[in-house]
């Protein structure tokens, strides 16, 4: 029987990948309970047979993942407006939380990252993320996707195009905090010019409110009408609480409105520009901000 850190070990490097291959940290739990619902099912004479019960626990979560990816086409064509992968705060700000449930934030679950995930096929994202995030040989991955190493070989690169494209040049996270810090301030005191200023002028922001809260329903377009759209939201909202936090790894915001979170923000910053703003209004996407604080 393994004891309990190796047991913590398997569950925290499994929420790890569910979360990377699936971009919801609500999927990613729901992927891990049913494997060790999986493994709990199993006699113990059956448990004893697997030489390595880790790797089984991974072989399974990313069966089930890659079954998911298979039907998110579908889910995501009847979800209301824009959808963006759900924003995971640092752990460290929260006293309550599981170890075991914490997803160790790096440059593979910055939104940017996610975002270019969501245009793979299933078998791409499912590849990629094995081989090049977690390490695993092409023949382990092959027995998971249900390919040859060869092809898994061949889709991994295919992905990895797909990242270096989207990769913008490399900015130091005190320049991005400074950016995301001064783009706050401009906002808060709805100043266009200087919010222009901190905008690529062809800049996108995307709104995920999916139906359960106001959000633009398509992309907006253009430093300019950004920085106008900004505006007059703080207009609408005013006593906004605008705070600085880490959002998947990088310099973040979190919008608090008359006591309770409205809002968290992502950015893409490139030479002391905004490429992207990604912002989740959902709810239930907010879930890990609003639960289990200090």
């Amino acid at each position: 029987m393994q004891d309990l850190s190796a047991i913590m070990g398997e569950r925290r490097q499994l929420i790890n990948l569910a979360y990377r291959l699936l971009g919801s940290l609500a999927d990613a739990e729901d992927v891990v309970q049913e494997t060790y619902a999986r493994w709990y099912a199993m006699s113990r004479e059956q448990q004893e047979a697997i030489d390595s019960p880790g790797a089984w626990l991974t072989k399974v979560a990313s069966r089930i993942c890659l079954d998911l990816l298979g039907s998110a086409r579908a889910r995501r064509e009847r979800y209301v407006g824009e959808w963006i992968p759900e924003p995971v705060p640092d752990r460290t700000e929260w006293s309550t939380v599981d170890p075991a449930d914490r997803v160790t934030l790096d440059e593979s679950v910055s939104m940017a990252f996610l975002v270019v995930l969501e245009s793979m096929t299933p078998a791409e994202r499912v590849a990629f993320i094995l081989h090049d995030v977690f390490r695993y040989p092409f023949p382990e991955v092959a027995e998971i996707v249900g390919r040859t190493p060869a092809a898994c070989r061949q889709l991994a690169t295919s992905a990895r195009r797909r990242i270096d494209a989207s990769r913008a040049p490399a900015t130091s996270p005190a320049q991005r905090a400074d950016v995301v810090r001064d783009f706050a301030q401009a906002w808060q005191a709805k100043d266009i010019n200087a919010l222009i200023g901190l905008l690529d002028p062809n800049a996108t922001a995307i709104g995920d409110g999916g139906g359960l809260a106001t959000a633009a329903p398509h992309p907006i377009h253009g430093g300019v009408e950004i920085a106008h759209y900004m505006a007059d939201l703080a207009g609408k909202a005013p006593g906004a609480i605008f705070l600085e936090r880490t959002v998947n790894g990088q310099p973040g915001l979190v919008i608090q409105y008359e006591g309770t979170i409205a809002a968290v923000l992502a950015f893409d910053v490139a030479e002391s520009r905004i490429k992207h703003i990604w912002a989740v209004r959902n709810p239930e996407k907010l879930r890990p901000w609003t639960e289990q604080r200090h």
